[in-house]
């Protein structure tokens, strides 16, 4: 069972910190509160039944008692205002941190990492998962704090004023944490499989959403609405016996806590028939006994809405507990005037024996188009997620050679000079390697707003002239002049309201309009018609015209015609880590 308040949790949110020691502070007044009106109450009682007092003799206990009720209102209020609004500011900043760090891990967060975590995993973790957390910060989390502050306190008063019944208290009080963590135990093992299946369902679902496209051409778009429908069922099951634990435990905690008290107020009544105790002192012991259980049961009763958020936060601090790769600090050449080489690269992706891409090596330079080819599974994708940077290498390495170092030969012919020149990517600033680069992946990122908008994205001071110019030069101009509000169209999530192929014209563009270096194509002319097709291979043409490095990953004999150098990737068993380094550097 999860600790009731992980320290993590303080030190990942800030805001938690200050929302902690505030609902410490309300718990505190919440039991001088308790105890005031407990005596109030015991006083005009007694006072009415046994002294006789008359109203205007009872005018100030009630107008304290009635601003004792509005202060525990108002500490209530003030309670779940300000829950509402720490939970959310927590959240958030847990999400930021989460999305931060695997970002800066790369895409080996998103593949085998904590608990097995996959890319939509992760995904479902940072949206859904996190927003559970709601429940323990808003309830669970008070009342626990609660349990600190009022039911010490309350039962200290008890003890003051009768022993007897204080002693019952103690007596009774420990089984309810008992029976709360037996019950515990079981629902948090509940909570951890429903958040699993809660993770497979949306991996399900965003897959099915990317590939949905591809499903519609080949009339398999209803194929998957089975499987999904499988895995809610088994989510609504999960989700029915979490409930069904909760009911189940908070009757056995109503009921310990009635017995409780109907014990405490059973010794208070026969001590009253036989002169073992005062009205007023058994009316203020009987009205604080449900107090000192209350918390402890609302402790159990919430604890079941906090679990989920629980098990979500116990997985975002095992992705926070990532080791995160060393940045370099060295600035990046100018890629314009330098040479970037993968040296027998190896990637190894979680429950693989096999290397993919397996010794790859090869070299870029300014002003030469570089085809990747291969049958699909063995690596190009990971080869250009190594020589992006958004991955290391298992083995091997990617290194960058300005111009003039190389020498006029290959990187064979001078490679003493060459590798001695060379730098490595892991020494370099991230940000310096990043902003001499363009890609168009094979799912390009579209955000929602204008076709403008998403072309400025990596040119925010480009005119409307630029945009037409570099539009002419991939076909993107026919889309927008089809289009009834030109530039102005607005296009939703993941490019929502294009076709595949009016989305990569769009990323083609978006490349053809950044000052990149270097240019990485995934599968450039995909979705696209044979007309359009022979627009984008003299735009990726005229890249190499303009001094450029471009890299292809191809398919197409077209695309693989256009290229300088074609590599053939492969892949192969997976070499020991670092081994292919060290004959790098040697």
């Amino acid at each position: 069972m999860a600790r009731p308040l992980d320290p993590r949790l303080l030190r990942e949110a800030r805001a938690a910190r200050g929302y902690v020691v505030l609902t410490a502070g309300l718990g505190l007044v919440t039991a001088v509160l308790v105890v005031a009106q407990a005596l109030l109450l015991a006083r005009v009682i007694a006072g009415t039944f046994l002294d006789g007092d008359r109203l205007g003799e009872l005018t100030v206990p009630l107008l304290a008692l009635v601003g004792v009720v509005a202060g525990r209102a108002g500490t209530s209020w003030a309670q779940e205002r300000y829950g509402h609004r720490a939970a959310t500011t927590v959240i958030a900043q847990l999400r930021a941190r989460v999305v931060a760090h695997v970002t800066a891990i790369g895409p080996q967060a998103l593949e085998g990492g904590p608990a097995g975590s996959t890319g939509p995993a992760v995904a479902t973790l940072a949206t859904r998962g996190l927003d559970a957390l709601d429940g323990y910060l808003v309830r669970y989390l008070p009342q626990l704090l609660l349990a600190a502050t009022v039911t010490p306190a309350v039962l200290v008063v008890v003890w003051w004023h009768d022993t007897i019944a204080a002693l019952t208290m103690v007596a009774t009080i420990p089984l309810i944490p008992l029976f709360m963590a037996l019950v515990g135990m079981s629902t948090q093992a509940a909570a951890d499989r429903r958040l699993h299946t809660m993770q497979r369902l949306g991996g399900q679902v965003l897959d099915l959403v990317a590939g949905l496209p591809t499903l519609r051409a080949l009339g398999r778009e209803r194929g998957q609405a089975i499987r999904v429908r499988e895995v809610g069922q088994v989510y609504r099951r999960a989700t029915m016996r979490t409930l069904r634990q909760a009911f189940l435990s908070a009757l056995v905690l109503e009921s310990l806590t009635t017995l409780s008290v109907a014990l405490v107020a059973v010794g208070i009544g026969l001590r009253l028939v036989y002169s073992g105790i005062d009205l007023r002192t058994g009316l203020a012991v009987l009205v604080l006994a449900p107090e000192v259980y209350l918390p402890l049961r609302m402790v159990g009763v919430h604890y079941h809405a906090s679990v989920d958020g629980v098990a979500a936060a116990t997985e975002a601090f095992a992705v926070l507990d990532t080791p995160v790769p060393a940045a370099g600090t060295l600035a990046c050449p100018d890629l314009r005037t330098a040479t970037v080489r993968l040296a027998g690269v190896d990637v190894v992706h979680p429950g693989r024996e096999r290397a993919t891409p397996h010794l790859l090596d090869l070299e870029i330079r300014p002003g030469q188009m570089l085809a990747l080819v291969g049958p699909s599974g063995v690596g190009k994708s990971s080869a250009v997620q190594v020589l992006l940077g958004l991955r290391r290498p298992d083995a091997g390495q990617v290194l960058i050679t300005p111009q003039h170092d190389a020498g006029s030969g290959g990187a064979h012919d001078a490679g003493g000079a060459h590798d001695q020149a060379a730098l490595d990517l892991t020494v370099i600033e991230p940000r310096s390697w990043f902003d001499q680069l363009a890609w168009v992946p094979q799912r390009p990122l579209l955000v929602p707003g204008t076709l403008a908008d998403n072309l400025r994205l990596v040119a925010p001071d480009a005119t409307d002239r630029d945009l037409d110019l570099v539009a002419a030069r991939c076909g993107l101009d026919t889309v927008v002049a089809a289009l009834p509000r030109g530039w102005a169209t607005t296009v939703g999530q993941g490019g929502h309201g294009l076709s595949a192929g009016q989305r990569q014209r769009l990323a083609i563009a978006r490349a053809l309009l950044r000052p990149a270096a270097l240019v990485v194509l995934d599968e450039p002319t995909a979705h696209l018609d044979q007309a359009t097709e022979q627009i984008v291979l003299a735009a990726v043409a005229d890249l190499r015209a303009q001094g450029r490095a471009v890299v292809l990953v191809a398919h197409r004999p077209a695309l693989v015609a256009l290229a300088d150098v074609v590599v053939t990737v492969v892949d192969g068993p997976a070499a020991p880590s670092g081994a292919l380094g060290e004959l790098v550097t040697a």
